[in-house]
């Protein structure tokens, strides 16, 4: 979708009165649809979902690009505190069991958002995984708010082109290699013989956190 068609689109909600959000991972691909946001609305609230587990350079990158779209960036975490956050072995439970661990740091926040807004403005891409090519531009979720993924057709290339044209920074640790960045316990370095989300849950089989397939119908 062009960005015109996606700020017409985020007007045309702001106008009927919905509660719109969106929730960001700041990484380097999430940057053109902040900046588009920013350009129709900075009150528009940017969730960002801590787990308590992020690198500190998104954090930091985050307060960065904070400051320079001037945009409204909000924290939301999880209700269970992380000493409650262990299998019956004692250890963490992104170690035994990332689906739990993802569950209540990640999708459970996130379910209370869906509760008191209408759209979630959302940044899937098609070409990130095969569960994210089945996904349509507006899709229902579990709760009464529905998804809007404005950049559902981009790819790679055009994520690019819009950084370097708007002169968007990119997270600091793509340079080492890191791609898809989430959570630093379970996040790797790209190599050659991956595809991008297997840097996530690196071994585990699983590249999604629930966030896009519990959290939509």
């Amino acid at each position: 979708m062009e960005v015109e068609s996606i700020r017409k689109k985020i007007i045309e909600y702001k106008e009927q009165g919905l509660r719109l959000f969106t929730t960001s991972s700041f990484q380097t691909h999430s940057i053109p649809l902040l900046h588009i946001i920013s350009e129709i609305d900075k009150d528009i609230p940017v969730y960002c979902i801590n787990t308590g587990f992020l690198f500190p350079e998104t954090l930091n990158f985050r307060d960065r690009i904070k400051a320079l779209l001037g945009i409204k960036v909000l924290e939301v975490m999880s209700d269970t505190p992380k000493f409650m956050q262990k299998g019956s072995d004692g250890r963490m439970l992104f170690t035994n069991d990332p689906d739990h661990c993802c569950l209540i740091n990640k999708t459970q926040p996130t379910e209370h958002l869906l509760r008191d807004f209408d759209v979630w403005i959302n940044g899937v891409r098609r070409d990130q995984n095969a569960n994210r090519q089945k996904m349509q531009e507006v899709q229902p979720t579990p709760f009464n708010a529905f998804r809007y993924h404005p950049i559902l057709d981009w790819n790679s290339k055009m994520i690019y082109n819009y950084r370097k044209e708007h002169q968007l920074p990119e997270h600091p640790l793509d340079k080492k290699g890191y791609i898809s960045i989430g959570c630093e316990p379970c996040t790797r370095r790209l190599t050659p013989d991956m595809d991008e989300r297997e840097a996530r849950w690196f071994g585990l089989n699983k590249t999604e956190c629930g966030l896009h397939t519990d959290l939509i119908k």
